[in-house]
């Protein structure tokens, strides 16, 4: 299912995973897709079952972690707002959601280097600009978590990191400051909650919205496989990129492939994409069961 092309909802918006429906001025059903995206590029194949992990692992998040930030759940039923004919195209994969005003920020919280903050580290020592201990090897945890926003760009576009000055610029003072501590402290409950269960969260995007009060929301997803660095605990190493619950399976079979990362992207193969499915579906289980 890359997305359900048969709601009478009005479709409002489609991202690169998610599709947004009005249900009215207030309320709007967002529809988690099978479709993944990997270095900003939609792919043409979509990872099976992909939106109902996504969306269980997300409302296992947004409930433990309520008691830190109010979420977008309104707290009406996905059944109660489209038609029996039509719930078996969303049952498992939406919710139904506040309509907010989207922060103009990825707010970024790491834990550990890797990924572009690794590439970063190399050249220069920093991380958005920020500096860090020298010596560091890939995969070190870093000696408290660091925010390191990035802008957040249209479908198709790259977001890119920015430094904190230039997300105040973008939003304000007083919110960037806010953004940054809620989204440390969300980072911080997640990091010590899956230690539990034998993952390592080495870093994790977080998406905001202003209320119609301006109060400041968590929404979209939250500690996914699709927005976070998973890795297992029984197998973590530090100097070395560990092995992930999460998409870098896709993005170092593409990588492989000497793909430019401009679209389309190289088809991936079915072993690729069930291997990948499983994946996801292991972070589900170890984190909720």
């Amino acid at each position: 299912m890359t997305t359900p092309s048969a709601l009478s909802l009005k479709k409002i918006y489609s991202g690169k995973v998610r599709d947004l429906y009005e249900i009215d001025d207030r309320r709007m059903l967002m529809v988690a897709t099978d479709r993944l995206s990997a270095f900003d590029v939609i792919l043409a194949e979509p990872i099976p079952e992909k939106g109902k992990i996504l969306t269980a692992i997300s409302n296992f998040w947004f409930d433990k972690l309520r008691h830190l930030v109010p979420n977008h759940f309104t707290g009406d039923r996905v059944e109660d707002v489209v038609s029996p004919a039509e719930l078996p195209l969303v049952e498992g994969r939406a919710v139904v959601a506040k309509r907010l005003k989207p922060v103009a920020v990825e707010a970024i919280v790491r834990g550990y280097i890797a990924g572009s903050g690794w590439k970063e580290y190399q050249r220069s020592g920093t991380v958005c600009g920020i500096q860090l201990p020298a010596g560091l090897k890939e995969a070190a945890k870093l000696p408290e978590p660091i925010f390191t926003p990035s802008t957040k760009a249209a479908v198709g576009d790259h977001d890119e990191n920015i430094s904190f000055e230039q997300c105040e610029a973008i939003i304000g003072k007083e919110l960037a400051a806010q953004v940054r501590d809620v989204s440390v402290a969300l980072y911080s409950a997640a990091v010590e909650y899956a230690a539990t269960r034998g993952i390592i969260i080495a870093d994790t995007k977080f998406e905001f919205g202003l209320d119609e009060n301006g109060t400041l929301t968590l929404m979209d997803e939250v500690l996914t496989p699709d927005s976070s660095r998973f890795w297992p605990a029984d197998s973590y190493c530090e100097g070395s990129n560990p092995p992930s619950f999460d998409k870098q399976f896709v993005r170092d079979w593409l990588e492989s492939t000497g793909w430019n990362k401009e679209p389309p992207a190289p088809a991936i193969p079915a072993d690729v994409a069930q291997k990948t499915a499983d994946k996801y579906r292991e972070a589900l289980t170890r984190l909720t069961v």
